[in-house]
């Protein structure tokens, strides 16, 4: 399960997901866009525009699933909850990864019912080369017990081991493809090209005028910022 607003969905993501898919034999790699979410502030757009770009983005890759099931929910969109929801689908011998970043993992203690998440799935963190977590932490000290020694324990088991793995990745930044829009600049090559156009097509992440005409309102004045 790789979760975020993919506020747009960009290169990156994907590449991640594949590198998961092919580097680690997971068997799917779900896609689940954040319909609310509880630690950052608003996206860009709606949660229904940002699941049809990531529809968008994956509709060639068998192997990546979009799930929508945080869309489905009128809660904030809790991982705890998420994950509850796959293992009752799933059943309780198939073994989940949950991917998240050194960000969040820093943040871990803050999310609801952190210290259960574990039982539910694995965790499996992507660091950055030269990255740790401060050994004073209390997500360190938590998860001292929980570290597997390689990928091969999180698909021998369905929950209960965090798993730290660097991987080169993209340097691609969501907010910066935001930006660039914002200010009337391209972001092709940064996204897949459906997902470029449908931003056009939608006006998506355009700036509101300052001064518009109220006689002729644009597209830009009623576009989510």
């Amino acid at each position: 399960m790789l979760g975020g607003t993919f506020d747009p969905v960009h290169h990156g993501h994907l590449r991640m997901a594949l590198e998961l898919r092919d580097r680690l034999g997971f068997a799917q790699v779900r896609l689940v866009p954040c319909a609310l979410p509880v630690h950052r502030e608003s996206p860009g757009c709606s949660a229904e525009q940002r699941l049809a770009m990531v529809q968008l983005a994956a509709e060639e890759e068998v192997d990546l699933l979009i799930d929508d099931r945080e869309l489905r929910s009128n809660r904030p969109s809790y991982s705890y909850d998420t994950l509850s929801s796959l293992r009752a689908e799933l059943g309780d011998e198939v073994s989940l990864t949950m991917v998240i970043g050194t960000d969040s993992l820093r943040s871990l203690d803050s999310w609801y019912r952190w210290q259960e998440l574990l039982g539910l799935c694995h965790i499996l963190v992507i660091a950055r080369p030269g990255w740790h977590l401060e050994p004073e932490h209390p997500v360190a000290r938590w998860l001292l017990p929980y570290q597997a020694e390689s990928v091969d324990q999180l698909h021998a088991t369905p929950c209960g081991s965090v798993l730290l793995l660097t991987l080169a990745g993209l340097e691609i930044s969501a907010s910066e493809i935001r930006r660039q829009i914002g200010i009337g600049h391209s972001p092709r090559y940064l996204l897949p090209d459906s997902v470029w156009n449908h931003i056009r097509q939608q006006q998506l992440y355009r700036k509101v005028e300052s001064k518009p005409n109220p006689e002729l309102p644009t597209a830009d004045s009623i576009t989510e910022k």
